[in-house]
């Protein structure tokens, strides 16, 4: 297989080398001396397989390793290194390197290395299609975008109860998708041929939301000029989606779980009781289980709607999600306006994938969409970002501020991402540090050493 292969290192002397062996094995080989260009490069050659030297005095080569697979996260990088300690090879493969060489390496090596790099790069675009393929034919799969283990679990979990009658309750902050989940079970279900009836308990008063809820017979009340069917019975043989359930007055808790046991409705001003069949999803961001406790909410219609609970992860620990959902906002906003998506360039991606994202996938959705309509020259850069955004973690630089000093630089991008990844680990673990230190594969003493660092505390059973 020719392949193009761009090879990054200062020594001109490896340069020349590795042009004239990977030349001889049939490859197009593009070199580099100064490793700052190799966002520009990839843009313009658009290689198959990246050689990276460790140690160079522009840049260091893990930040090279992650500015390219921002570009290009199938793009298989072998790092070549004369240091070739355990360390730094585990520590380059932990932060996406494929493999390693190291030098003086012969040219057999180079070029078995580059051959299996192609294999690995056939078969991470053949899954890209797979999945594609799935995403096409599954409706649950088409919605809920990104591969990141919280949301695998959440799928997985979808899968398993979406076949059943049982009743749903998702939890998540606002902005997760939690009406997405909702009608992704709807479409795996049995009830896919019926309605899916989403209701926001949020959006009307009380008096309105019932006859919403319920229906009303014609002068029931004042403005009740005719007789309206209610939501309940219009879902009937399919789904009906109970939004911000946890925002429901207790006088209309009481009523609709007189319904959901007896499977009837009885309209405002009516007598009349109609059958329905309908399964029931409800969301909340609220602790329904604290509002039990404190006389907010009934503990039956509690128990009667949580069956089932899933959890939503907010967007901040759905690690390596956040690019997945922004190129599709983004090629999906420029569709709509008939243009062709923006790139997005490694530094705005940076910041983009370190945010944290208070608004959740909402707040990116809402974020791609401005990016898309201001879009002037094809392009996003760091400079095109909120404020917000620009200025996180601190919250006061801007991105036309001054640069920091490399060691300040560094230490802060190490602690965001230290911050974000810890949240992710304990928040699949449900804040268990015994069995989140076990997954990171270190000590509880040394993630107990990194909460203290983030001024984080954290359940730990064992303690």
């Amino acid at each position: 297989m020719r392949a193009k292969v761009l090879v990054v290192d200062d020594e001109l002397d490896m340069l020349d080398n590795c042009r004239r062996l990977l030349a001889r094995a049939g490859h197009e080989a593009r070199t580099l001396a100064d490793p700052t260009t190799v966002p520009a490069t990839m843009a313009e050659f658009g290689p198959d397989v990246i050689l990276l030297d460790l140690r160079m005095p522009q840049a260091d080569g893990l930040t090279v390793l992650a500015a390219a697979l921002a570009i290009d996260p199938a793009v298989p990088v072998v790092i070549m290194t004369a240091f070739g300690s355990v360390d730094s090879a585990v520590r380059a493969i932990r932060e996406g390197a494929f493999d390693y060489l190291t030098k003086p390496f012969t040219g057999e090596q180079l070029v078995v290395a580059v051959d299996r790099a192609l294999r690995y790069r056939g078969l991470s675009l053949e899954n890209q299609a797979l999945r594609l393929q799935v995403a096409t034919d599954d409706p649950a799969t088409a919605r809920l975008i990104g591969a990141s283990p919280a949301m695998a679990h959440v799928m997985a979990q979808v899968r398993r109860v979406a076949p059943t009658e049982a009743n749903l309750l998702i939890l998540g902050e606002s902005g997760t998708g939690k009406e997405l989940l909702a009608r992704s079970v709807h479409e795996l279900s049995n009830r896919r041929p019926g309605p899916f009836v989403p209701i926001d308990c949020t959006s009307l008063p009380a008096n309105l939301l019932e006859s919403e809820l319920f229906g009303h017979e014609r002068g029931a009340f004042t403005g009740a000029v005719a007789r309206k069917r209610g939501l309940l019975a219009e879902a009937n043989g399919g789904t009906v989606f109970l939004d911000e359930i946890g925002e429901l007055e207790l006088p209309l808790q009481a009523k609709l779980l007189r319904a959901l046991e007896e499977r009837r409705v009885r309209s405002v001003g009516g007598t009349a009781q109609t059958p329905i069949d309908v399964r029931v999803v409800a969301a909340t961001n609220v602790d329904l289980e604290q509002a039990v406790k404190g006389g907010q909410f009934r503990s039956d219609l509690y128990f009667r709607l949580n069956v089932v609970q899933v959890t939503l992860p907010p967007l901040r620990s759905r690690l390596g999600d956040v690019a997945e959902l922004l190129h599709h906002f983004l090629a999906d906003f420029a569709r709509g306006a008939d243009r062709p998506a923006p790139r997005v360039s490694p530094e705005a991606l940076e910041a983009i994938e370190t945010y944290d994202w208070p608004g959740n996938v909402r707040e990116l959705r809402n974020v791609a969409q401005r990016l898309v309509v201001l879009d002037d020259d094809g392009r996003i850069t760091t400079a095109d970002l909120p404020e917000a955004i620009r200025g996180w973690p601190n919250g006061t630089r801007g991105a036309m501020g001054p640069p920091l000093e490399y060691e300040q630089a560094r230490e802060e991008s190490q602690t965001a991402f230290l911050r974000q990844y810890v949240r992710q680990l304990l928040d699949y673990h449900g804040g268990n540090v015994s069995r989140a230190a076990n997954a990171a594969g270190v000590s509880r003493r040394t993630l107990h050493r990194w909460l203290a660092d983030l001024g984080t505390v954290a359940r730990d059973p064992a303690s």
